[in-house]
């Protein structure tokens, strides 16, 4: 419907260029909003104000004469000039009544366009370091990303969705040495477990493997192992406990060698990752490509990274290390790119990273990280720039961990103590459905307190259960029109549909039209709430429907109306509920 009137002020404003009363080289696209009060119609355009001075007319004279080559449309039962030049449009009762005939053959496509018109666009989403299992702070950031992407692509954009795997640097290493001192305790070797290493209950399960598995071909004295390693942090001030993880890395490595040590870091790192992927395929999330780290060392993209950094003059050495001149760029500080040991640091792998996410011929690139990054956004946009890229292609959404409260009390989340709820726990307590449908009620960049109480809870509070059972209320509809030999046609085209003159009626008529503006502009401003507040209201207004007529009446043709009626609504629902990667139940 609105694209429709958008066309017709497009052909209304090629008249206009036509007879001279505008010189424009290419017609602009024009500005059309759906009204908040219905007694200034269904839709309103400015473009009278927006073209006035181009025209050297003033506005209410160019809208009227916008007004005057509009062509007919039966569509339009009128068209009225507002205030300082809006244009107001007026829809008839028979273009919503055509909405439905339309939906139902549209069916799982009403609400998708090609507004994207196939351009490519890589979300890359979650990425959290294979160190353990997903929390339910990752949780949102699946369901965000996901529905994201998939929004995008109902719209025409070819999504490519991406995990980042950090199966390198100092993180997986406290990761391997962790298990290894694990392992090392159910050999019979007696030490203090460090306060930096992991210390989940799944370091124990992996460690375990490795014990089953192959006995004590890796059990190394205690002593020896932490021989020389700087002393913990007692917790009083004394000791430096990054130290001593470090120290206790490089004896593992020192002691284990090169191959050994690597079966364990691979053990620990394919272990977690893939509990990682079949955590978030249970969980409805799917990727094209899981990208590693690792790759980028190998394949000398990060050398590449550094070196078009030092051709362009931003980087210098200083104290034996590289450093990138991010301050150049607005950055709070210079970064380092390589350490004065000749490492890379994470950095300089974020930066090869991107130069090739854009290299790949995405036109849009979006990362979705934890708020807690925040920081990190200007340095990368810095490194593109310096680079030579287009930085404005890269756009990074900040996405805050939700907060899980079970009986009013908070929940504790840290990978690194273990103490933590994962996402498949939350999974198996209150479902796939509420789980993603609450992650994305609010705006990413705001605080989501998760109740658990409220998403396990069968009643009108439970936003994901107020959508899914106005679904199941269609249904139980047609159940009973079939137990009472009622045969429903959905099919017919607009017959019957003027006997919908109820208030309720018309609400829903007009809320089952505006679908598709919602998916499209959820999708361009990466909003999921925006669906999830419209699948509310558009249950609230069904439910009141619901509650004030009865549909099986006596009265065939008005029957034939209201069951056409709740059939496109229902169909709407399930669309919505589709793309958000929750279920449309038939029984509840």
């Amino acid at each position: 419907m609105k694209q429709d009137i958008i066309e017709l002020i497009r052909d209304a404003l090629g008249r206009l260029v036509a007879d001279g009363t505008l010189a424009l080289e290419a017609l602009p696209e024009p500005q059309l909003d759906r009204t908040r009060d219905p007694a200034h119609g269904d839709f309103a355009t400015n473009i009278a104000m927006v073209l006035a001075k181009q025209a050297r007319t003033k506005p209410r004279d160019l809208a009227q004469r916008l007004v005057e080559a509009l062509p007919a449309s039966a569509a339009v039962a009128r068209v009225e000039i507002a205030g300082p030049g809006f244009i107001n449009f007026f829809l008839t009762e028979a273009a919503y009544h055509a909405l439905v005939p339309q939906i139902m053959t549209a069916g799982p496509d009403y609400g998708r366009s090609q507004v994207g018109a196939g351009r490519r666009v890589q979300v890359e989403f979650v990425s959290a370091n294979p160190t353990g299992p997903l929390h339910v702070g990752h949780g949102r950031g699946a369901a965000y990303g996901s529905v994201v992407a998939d929004l995008l692509a109902a719209v025409g954009f070819d999504v490519h969705r991406e995990y980042y795997v950090n199966d390198a640097g100092r993180q997986m290493d406290i990761l391997g040495t962790s298990v290894w001192l694990r392992y090392l305790e159910l050999c019979g070797e007696e030490l203090t477990f460090p306060s930096n290493g992991y210390k989940g209950d799944y370091v124990w399960d992996i460690a375990a493997t490795l014990h089953r598995e192959h006995g004590d071909a890796y059990r190394v004295p205690a002593d020896a192992v932490f021989a020389g390693v700087a002393a913990d942090d007692d917790g009083a001030g004394g000791g430096d406990k990054e130290a001593h993880i470090d120290d206790l890395i490089a004896a593992a490595k020192r002691l284990l060698g090169d191959n050994r040590y690597r079966f364990v870091f691979e053990l620990g790192l394919n272990t977690i990752l893939d509990d990682i992927r079949d955590d978030l395929a249970g969980f409805g999330v799917d990727y094209q490509e899981w990208y590693s780290e690792r790759t980028l060392t190998e394949s000398g993209a990060v050398n590449k990274a550094i070196e078009r950094l030092r051709a362009s003059g931003h980087v210098y050495e200083q104290n034996g290390a590289l450093w990138f001149r991010s301050t150049d760029f607005g950055d709070e500080k210079d970064r380092v790119v390589v350490r004065d040991n000749g490492q890379t640091t994470y950095f300089a792998s974020d930066i090869a990273y991107h130069m090739d996410k854009l290299e790949r011929g995405f036109e849009r690139v979006i990362d979705i990280w934890g708020a807690d990054h925040h920081g990190y956004v200007p340095r990368v946009k810095a490194a593109l720039e310096a680079l030579g890229d287009d930085a404005s292609r890269l756009e990074v959404l900040l996405v805050q961990f939700a907060i899980l409260y079970r009986g009013g009390e908070k929940a504790q989340m840290s990978t690194r103590s273990g103490e933590f709820v994962t996402l498949r726990q939350l999974r198996e307590e209150v479902g796939r459905d509420a789980a993603r449908f609450f992650y994305v009620m609010r705006r990413c960049e705001q605080h989501l307190d998760f109740d658990l109480d409220l998403a396990k809870s069968e009643s009108s509070d439970n936003p994901v259960y107020y959508v899914q059972y106005a679904h199941a209320r269609v249904c139980s509809v047609l159940r009973q029109a079939a137990e009472r030999g009622i045969v429903i046609e959905p099919s017919g085209g607009t017959t019957h549909l003027d006997r919908l003159v109820e208030p309720q009626e018309q609400a829903l008529l007009r809320s089952i039209g505006r679908y598709p503006e919602v998916v499209e502009g959820a999708a361009l401003k990466a909003e999921p709430h925006q669906l999830t507040h419209y699948l509310r209201d558009l249950a609230n207004e069904l439910h009141t429907y619901y509650n004030a007529h009865q549909f099986l009446v006596d009265d065939a043709a008005l029957r034939d109306a209201r069951i056409k009626l709740i059939l496109a609504v229902r169909q709407v629902l399930r669309n919505g509920l589709g793309l958000l990667g929750v279920s449309a139940p038939e029984n509840m």
